[in-house]
């Protein structure tokens, strides 16, 4: 992390009241950065957003990303020099319910957000965050590179794909050699951290049960997912939007941001060292899908981040056992009261040092 090259820069972060969006704004603002976000209000409570206070430290425009209009004048007021758009649509199983909605914010929200963009002369970089699911799932066994084929079963993943073409095509079309921006996208593993509380998740999940005493139906067991900590892709996202800033188009590609080989886990395997450590017993169902009628999700999912880092000099520092710590260690910090911001902030010193 670069704490020179980020103090002062003006950054602006769609989907900031997320759980990812809340860690990077909390990292920005310690790094001296001038932020502003744009983004629906926090969809749970509690949420990382309120619980940071991050309204206290960042200007915020709560607004759909699907308006135009808004987008614009929200990016128009605050002239930023870098943006990473995080704003979406992020559960698969909700995908099924309201595949509209997914593709709507997942797709045109893209859109809007790189039409806004485009207009403005003080940007230089931009980052579309998408996911490890844009790929065509193969269900095999090694991970998915750069130029693999873009895809996705069900909506959300596909809706992801979409706007990983998008990206591309504005690339090719508005951000090349002769124009200022420079576009990239960003493609993160299985993110887990503290402070996350979003429906359909594995950890939240787990820490919901304990809290209201139910046994959880551990859905898809033997699938295997890149679990990684949050700090890892944030990480990755920065280090991008540096090299963006600096050297604009030799970096301006599509980026797999994941944990090495050997962190990619089952669900069960997740479970199994995370469960001992807990102060509080946890009752689990492990339901493999097989006698229900569950949405097909993917079972064998990793990402090749040889390019990452080989270019970008980035890798991962923490192993899936030391995030799974990490993640126990901040709600255990939350549950007893202790000052949060406190806490995040000895992660982050942490992991920088790490």
């Amino acid at each position: 992390m670069n704490r020179k090259f980020w103090k002062d820069k003006k950054v602006f972060i769609t989907g900031h009241t997320g759980f990812k969006g809340s860690w990077l704004s909390f990292w920005l603002n310690e790094c001296g950065s001038k932020l502003k976000g744009y983004s629906l209000e926090p969809s749970t409570n509690p949420n990382l957003y309120d619980v940071l206070d991050l309204n206290s430290i960042m200007d915020s425009n709560f607004g759909d990303i699907r308006h135009l209009d808004l987008l614009e004048k929200s990016i128009s007021e605050f002239k930023p020099e870098i943006v990473i758009h995080m704003a979406a649509q992020p559960l698969v199983r909700f995908s099924y319910i309201d595949p509209i909605e997914t593709y709507s914010t997942n797709v045109m929200g893209t859109v809007n957000l790189l039409e806004a963009c485009r207009k403005i002369e003080s940007i230089k970089a931009v980052i579309n965050v998408t996911t490890d699911k844009c790929y065509k799932n193969k269900e095999w066994f090694w991970g998915y590179r750069e130029h693999e084929e873009m895809g996705g079963h069900d909506p959300y993943s596909n809706s992801k794909g979409c706007s990983e073409l998008v990206t591309s095509a504005y690339r090719d079309s508005f951000f090349g050699d002769n124009h200022n921006i420079s576009l990239a996208s960003a493609r993160a593993g299985n993110v887990i951290g503290g402070g996350d509380w979003a429906e359909d998740r594995l950890i939240p999940d787990i820490f919901k049960s304990i809290i209201n005493k139910e046994k959880l139906v551990i859905r898809n067991p033997r699938a295997t997912r890149p679990w990684q900590h949050v700090l890892e892709p944030l990480s990755g996202y920065l280090k991008l939007a540096e090299c963006l800033y600096l050297k604009g188009e030799d970096f301006a590609q599509g980026w797999n941001f994941g944990p090495n080989d050997d962190d990619c886990r089952s669900v069960e395997e997740v479970i199994s060292y995370l469960v001992p450590k807990l102060k509080e017993k946890l009752s689990y169902l492990l339901d493999d899908g097989s006698s229900s009628n569950e949405p097909h999700e993917a079972q064998l999912l990793k990402l090749d981040i040889s390019k990452a880092k080989n270019y970008l000099h980035w890798h991962p520092r923490w192993n899936i056992e030391c995030a799974l710590d990490k993640v126990i260690e901040w709600h255990n910090g939350w549950s007893n009261n202790e000052n949060i911001q406190e806490l995040t902030l000895r992660q982050i010193e942490e992991y920088e040092k790490s």
